[in-house]
């Protein structure tokens, strides 16, 4: 390999990481919006409770760290042992992570119309979406971690 050539797939190398740093940065935002918008409505239906700067950086970051982490499950290679014609089966890690961002993005969706159209939310419904959101959030944050100490442990193994 020349000089060049090295050269070359370096840098190929390094706009790759650059274009998926980039793109968890940007799962990571959409994580804060959802959770900003879950953290609006929730201070609409009792601010007392919820109308604090603590809970508001609460949520972002909860949000944050569960699209982050949830959102792009490492996948593990397939081994070379198994046969080609096994049958396919469902990942539960990535099955708990789709199913914690649809939770996430129809609470964020519920809360960002009931903000935007100045709905007054009901607080039994308000709660419940919130509960939405926490649960896939927990969801998002426990497959993207059971993901990557999987990969860690194939790879240490």
């Amino acid at each position: 390999m020349s000089k060049q050539d090295a050269d070359e797939t370096n840098e190929i190398l390094l706009l790759s990481r650059i274009a998926y740093v980039v793109e968890r940065a940007g799962l990571a935002a959409a994580g804060a919006m959802c959770g900003t918008f879950v953290a609006a409505q929730l201070t609409r239906i009792d601010p007392m409770l919820f109308d604090s700067i603590g809970f508001i950086v609460t949520m972002i970051l909860v949000g944050m760290i569960g699209f982050y982490l949830g959102v792009d499950i490492p996948r593990l290679r397939a081994s070379p042992a198994s046969p080609a014609t096994a049958r396919p089966r469902v990942d539960p890690v990535e099955l708990l992570s789709a199913a914690g961002t649809f939770l996430t993005t129809i609470a964020a969706l519920i809360s960002l119309y009931a903000f935007v159209f100045d709905e007054a939310p009901q607080p039994g419904w308000g709660y419940m979406f919130a509960c939405w959101w926490l649960l896939g959030v927990v969801m998002q944050i426990g497959a993207g971690v059971a993901a990557r100490l999987c990969l860690a442990n194939k790879a240490a193994g």
